[in-house]
């Protein structure tokens, strides 16, 4: 099924690329992601103003699950596709969406993650598209979710998360740091210009201690969602992937000298 937040990513990659052949591609995904933004200016996964929140609480609503509503998660990386294209004509549409995503933070600075494990996911992805969209550094939604990971980071460097956030609507300290989430807070604060932040160099630090000899990183939670408070998913390239990201992007902007991250994702 057509799906808003893998077209988002996948034309950013394809853009990215650079390849003429891939143009008509783009700007195809382009023009369907602009028509699917809902009119609060948030997406949803694969609808648009499927929010109507009287139809979770009818006796036979499918685990309180039937709707498709905005999330900040998936509108946050349609804001990064858009900003990556450039194309003046979308303006107004980011501004819709930012205007969303500013209603949607949360009163400690985070913004709830849909489709992964949660506060956590959903402030990267936010944070992402801030920058991308050109939001100063030094806005306050910016700096509160600053703030707020940088809070959050336990005490051996890394960073994680337990599926009970979402029973219970705040966020919740995983057992252990995880390397998928690791990367994610790492990536979220590289974005809006915190390279050389102590707490981007801690979670460097755990992700390199906690390497296997074979380069693999383990990690036995789950990190994505099927339905909140019913049942979660374990993508298991999300604990090698995201941490060799972080790691490399980082690399990059030290051997750069810069703090700029120059693209939606």
């Amino acid at each position: 099924y057509p799906d808003v937040d893998d077209t988002a990513v996948v034309g950013m990659l394809l853009h990215r690329n650079g390849r003429p052949e891939h143009a008509e591609a783009v700007e195809r995904a382009r023009r369907w992601i602009v028509g699917m933004q809902s009119r609060n200016g948030g997406w949803g996964a694969f609808d648009a103003e499927n929010d109507r929140e009287y139809l979770n609480h009818i006796p036979f609503a499918d685990h309180g699950a039937l709707l498709d509503p905005p999330t900040a998660d998936v509108t946050g990386r349609c804001i990064s596709f858009l900003s990556q294209l450039g194309h003046e004509g979308d303006r107004p549409v980011i501004e819709r969406a930012l205007a969303y995503l500013r209603a949607e933070q949360e009163a400690n600075g985070s913004w709830y993650g849909r489709w992964g494990t949660n506060y956590i996911y959903g402030t990267w992805s936010v944070l992402c598209a801030l920058n991308a969209a050109g939001v100063p550094h030094d806005d306050p939604m910016v700096s509160r979710a600053v703030g707020w990971l940088v809070s959050i980071q336990r005490r051996d460097g890394g960073w994680g998360e337990d599926q009970r956030s979402y029973d219970l609507g705040r966020y919740v300290e995983n057992a252990e740091s995880l390397p998928s989430q690791t990367a994610w807070a790492m990536l979220g604060l590289m974005a809006v210009g915190q390279a050389d932040d102590p707490a981007v160099l801690r979670g460097a630090a755990y992700l390199q201690r906690t390497q296997g000899a074979d380069g693999e990183w383990q990690e036995q939670a789950y990190n994505a969602v099927g339905f909140p408070r019913v049942f979660y998913l374990k993508y298991h390239g999300y604990r090698l992937f995201f941490p060799l990201f972080a790691l490399s992007r980082l690399q990059n902007l030290q051997r750069g000298n810069s703090r700029k991250v120059s693209f939606g994702f």
